[in-house]
């Protein structure tokens, strides 16, 4: 999966999908006792971090899971639509997020981080917004492709 010039994608910089794996399971076991997301995730389905696994292993350079098995870019973002997500709720889950990074030994050199920041960043300003009462987002674009610039926008 390397590019032309050899350079590893950021899935495979990570260490593949068992790193995202072990990154969401860890995550997740934080969620579930936070008491901002907590609520919010009360009625996930077993398989919700597997999924977000699924998710995040295809947009940083990996194999096609999610867009196959899961429906791609519509389906999550029919997660995401009417949620009326928060400020405090998107920190807090970039937070957890970074501790689990920082806790299942996530690579963290300032060139990948920066990148999985960057995608982390942009990917929970895009789930706030599109939660919002009456938003309108996108509904059909594909799933976003981050690597160690930065993505160009979506143009329908």
């Amino acid at each position: 999966m390397a590019d032309d010039n050899g350079i590893p994608t950021l899935y495979e910089w990570a260490g593949g999908s068992a790193a995202f794996e072990k990154l969401c399971e860890a995550f997740y076991r934080q969620v579930r006792v936070d008491d901002v997301l907590a609520p919010v995730f009360a009625h996930m389905d077993a398989e919700h971090p597997r999924f977000v696994a699924m998710w995040l292993a295809e947009v940083f350079g990996g194999p096609a899971d999610y867009s196959q098995q899961r429906g791609g870019y519509p389906h999550m973002l029919g997660k995401h639509l009417g949620r009326a997500l928060t400020e405090q709720q998107r920190r807090r889950w970039l937070s957890l997020i970074m501790d689990a990074a920082d806790e299942v030994g996530l690579p963290d050199d300032p060139e990948f981080r920066a990148a999985f920041v960057g995608y982390l960043e942009w990917g929970t300003r895009l789930a706030v917004a599109n939660s919002q009462p009456g938003a309108a987002p996108v509904g059909q674009a594909p799933v976003p492709k981050w690597g160690w610039g930065v993505a160009p926008p979506y143009v329908p």
